[in-house]
C-alpha cells in the first residue's frame, strides 16, 4: 500500500507554496490517466534510479534555467559563470564570490518540497528507488531524507581549493566572509540555481574572495560550473547505478544537459523502462514510451 506524507510534511508544504511556486512555469493540471500510468509503472518497477532536475527544486523557490518566462534565461541577461573564465580571471572569481555570498543565506535554507519526500518515501518505505542521480546542488534530497543521493554536478554545500584539493563547508566559508567583508549585505531574495545572484558592481570592487587556509590557492564550490566535466569516477558510479537497475524515473529535467541525457540514451541501449514527467519538452521526448507534461509536484505525491 502506497502511504501519504506525515501531517507534519503536508502542513509544511502547504504553507510553503504560496510564494515559492511562482518559479514553476505554466502547466496543465495533472490528469487521472497520467497518475495511473506512472502509478502503474512504478508497480511494476523493482529498483529504480531517479534522475531529478531543477524542475523538482522550482517547487522549492529555486529557479532553473532555461523554463519559459520564470527561468533564469527569460529574466535576466546574466549568463553561469563558465569553468575556464573562473580559473583566469580573479575579477571573475570575485564576483562569483560576492554574489554567491550575498544569496547564501536565502539558497541554504530552502528547504524540501513533497516531490522530494516522495522519492523518499519510494526509497524508504516502498523499496522502489536503488538511487536518486540528481542534477541538482541544493542538498534538498539529502534534507528530505534519502540515503542512496548521487550530485551528478556537485554541491553547493562543499568548497574546495583548486590547488592542494582542501575542503571546506559552505557555511564555514560564510563564517569568513562575514568577517572579512563586514559591508556586505547577506540577504536577498532573487537567487539562481547555483546560490548566485545579481549585485551592483561597485559592491563587488570592495568585496574580498575567501582563499585556502592550508596553502592560499583558489576556492570553488564543490560545483560542476559550465565548461566543466563531471568527474569520472562520478561518471561510472551513475553508469553502474542504471546498470544495476530495471528502470530510469526522470523528475524534473529537460536533459538538455549531455551529462543528463546520456544517462537516458544508457537506459534506453540497456532496455530499461522509462518515464519522464516534466512540464516541458525534453530532449528525450520521442525515443521513450511515457513522457507525462505536468508539475512533478502535482503527480508524485498522489502515489507515495
Amino acid at each position: 500500500m502506497l502511504i501519504n506524507p506525515t501531517m507534519l510534511e503536508q502542513l509544511f508544504c502547504r504553507k510553503y507554496s504560496t510564494d515559492i511556486l511562482k518559479f514553476v512555469p505554466k502547466h496543465k493540471p495533472a490528469l487521472d490517466r497520467d497518475v495511473d500510468v506512472l502509478k502503474e509503472f512504478i508497480q511494476k518497477s523493482n529498483k529504480i534510479a531517479v534522475l531529478t532536475g531543477a524542475g523538482i527544486s522550482t517547487e522549492s523557490g529555486i529557479p532553473d534555467y532555461r523554463s519559459e518566462e520564470v527561468g533564469l534565461y527569460a529574466r535576466t541577461n546574466h549568463k553561469p559563470v563558465q569553468y575556464m573564465e573562473f580559473l583566469k580571471s580573479a575579477q571573475v572569481r570575485r564576483r562569483y564570490w560576492a554574489r554567491n555570498y550575498v544569496g547564501w543565506y536565502t539558497f541554504s535554507q530552502r528547504q524540501p518540497n513533497q516531490v522530494h519526500y516522495s522519492i523518499r518515501n519510494l526509497e524508504h518505505v516502498h523499496n522502489k528507488v536503488s538511487s536518486v542521480i540528481t542534477q541538482n546542488v541544493d542538498g534538498l534530497h539529502f534534507k528530505a531524507g534519502s540515503s542512496n543521493v548521487i550530485e551528478l554536478h556537485g554541491t553547493a554545500f562543499r568548497v574546495i581549493c583548486l590547488q592542494c584539493r582542501a575542503e571546506y563547508d559552505r557555511f564555514y566559508i560564510q563564517d569568513n566572509l562575514r568577517d572579512m567583508n563586514p559591508h556586505m549585505v547577506e540577504v536577498i531574495n532573487m537567487i539562481r540555481p547555483d546560490g548566485d545572484v545579481e549585485i551592483p558592481q561597485e559592491t563587488v570592487e570592495g568585496f574580498q574572495p575567501p582563499t585556502c587556509e592550508s596553502c592560499g590557492g583558489v576556492l570553488k564550490p564543490d560545483i560542476i560550473f559550465f565548461g566543466d566535466n563531471v568527474p569520472t569516477a562520478r561518471v561510472e558510479a551513475v553508469k553502474d547505478t542504471v546498470s544495476h537497475s530495471d528502470s530510469l524515473l526522470v523528475l524534473g529535467s529537460s536533459l538538455t544537459v549531455f551529462s543528463s541525457y546520456r544517462i537516458v540514451l544508457q537506459a534506453l541501449e540497456e532496455d530499461k523502462n522509462i518515464a519522464i514527467v516534466n512540464i516541458g519538452a525534453t530532449r528525450a521526448d520521442n525515443a521513450v514510451k511515457i513522457k507525462i507534461s505536468a508539475r512533478c509536484g502535482d503527480i508524485l505525491p498522489k502515489i507515495c
